[in-house]
């Protein structure tokens, strides 16, 4: 039930991000758990540059951070995207 759980958390994230971002026409369901889901360890990661805590279990802070996480993964894809 976890592993529902936290694909869930992932969708949400994701599709928050996307929503900011602009590109939720663009990708599909998929993409948004994906980039939730990898958007969670990333944000994580740069909460723990900060000073703060990552993922601290289902929670509406853990939202906040995968959502940070996938919307710097977004970003980044852009600055990729336009550099090339």
């Amino acid at each position: 039930m976890n592993i529902l759980l936290w694909l869930l958390l992932g969708l949400v994230a994701g599709w928050l991000a996307s929503v900011i971002m602009g590109t939720n026409s663009q990708q599909g369901m998929l993409m948004d758990i994906i980039l939730g889901i990898v958007g969670a360890f990333v944000g994580g990661f740069l909460m723990n540059l900060f000073g703060a805590g990552g993922i601290t279990g289902f929670n509406i802070y853990s939202l906040f951070v995968a959502t940070l996480g996938a919307i710097a993964l977004i970003w980044l894809g852009r600055v990729f995207r336009t550099t090339t």
